[in-house]
């Protein structure tokens, strides 16, 4: 129903959750490399349990590579430098979630190429720096199911 897109994600540990979060949730996660990790990293396959086979994850050279293979669908990259509260567009499905490395977040390069409304945050208290991207990701996707009434899910 929809994708997650992790760009240049570094740490294993928190592509293991996503990856578990998306079976969960009927998510499709496109990785963009370069990846700090192999697919085969032991914290990685810890992390995500035996739900690897039952999520589809899909490795693209670059964001481009991943835009090019997509179908019509809207792209929302999700930032503390959002302009966006994630509560705020109606979703629907095809939509995708592009996250940025958890060391350095999404470039500026790469959200200017995004409109305005499309560059998505989560309130937090004022000083605090960001989430953990595991939580970040949770926090929007579940948010977008939800309006999508969990379609697919079982009770």
């Amino acid at each position: 129903m929809f994708d997650v897109v992790l760009y240049q994600p570094e740490i294993p540990p928190n592509t293991g959750n996503i990856m578990r979060l998306c079976a969960n949730a009927g998510a499709c996660l496109h990785l963009i490399e370069p990846l700090g990790f192999g697919l085969e990293d032991r914290q990685l396959r810890r992390a995500g349990l035996d739900y690897r086979e039952w999520v589809e994850v899909r490795v693209h050279a670059s964001l481009g590579a991943y835009l090019r293979s997509r179908p019509e669908g809207r792209l929302y990259a999700c930032s503390t430098r959002g302009r966006v509260p994630y509560v705020q567009p109606a979703y629907r499905a095809g939509d995708a979630f592009l996250f940025g490395p958890e060391t350095r977040g999404l470039p500026q390069a790469v959200l200017e190429t995004l409109p305005e409304r499309n560059r998505l945050f989560i309130p937090m208290y004022p000083d605090d720096r960001s989430l953990n991207l595991s939580n970040a990701v949770a926090v929007i996707l579940y948010e977008a199911w939800r309006q999508n009434g969990f379609a697919g899910a079982r009770r």
